[in-house]
């Protein structure tokens, strides 16, 4: 694991995701961040999101035909919903799928992802 110096942009953006406490892109990111750190730019938050990555503080959440988006790492296993009016993506609770599914002859199951889309609650109002 690699260790780099804090920095204020750095602490911010760590809080912009502690605050959000769910999945943020980059741009939701500088948008939270730019509370404590006015001058912050999205180069700056690319750069320490993936230092953030490196580090293992935060990890890659893979959106199906969408952008990466980052959470806090060291979480149990556990779902996402993407909210198909405003695109912001939350996290789910657990996970409620027990059996492992069918493999052919061979093959190792290594885990599954599940995404669920609708509308989140401040699209439903």
């Amino acid at each position: 694991m690699i260790q780099t110096r804090n920095t204020r942009q750095k602490e911010a953006i760590r809080a912009a995701f502690l605050a959000a406490d769910r999945p943020l892109s980059p741009d939701e990111a500088l948008g939270l961040a730019q509370k404590q750190v006015k001058a912050l730019s999205i180069a700056t938050v690319y750069r320490n999101i993936n230092m953030l990555v490196e580090e293992a503080w935060l990890a890659r959440v893979e959106v199906p035909g969408d952008s990466t988006r980052y959470e806090v790492a060291g979480k149990e296993h556990h779902h996402h919903f993407r909210c198909n009016s405003c695109g912001a993506l939350h996290e789910l609770e657990g996970c409620a799928i027990t059996a492992k599914p069918r493999l052919p002859k061979g093959f190792k199951y290594a885990g599954h992802e599940l995404f669920v889309y609708g509308l989140c609650a401040a699209c439903t109002r």
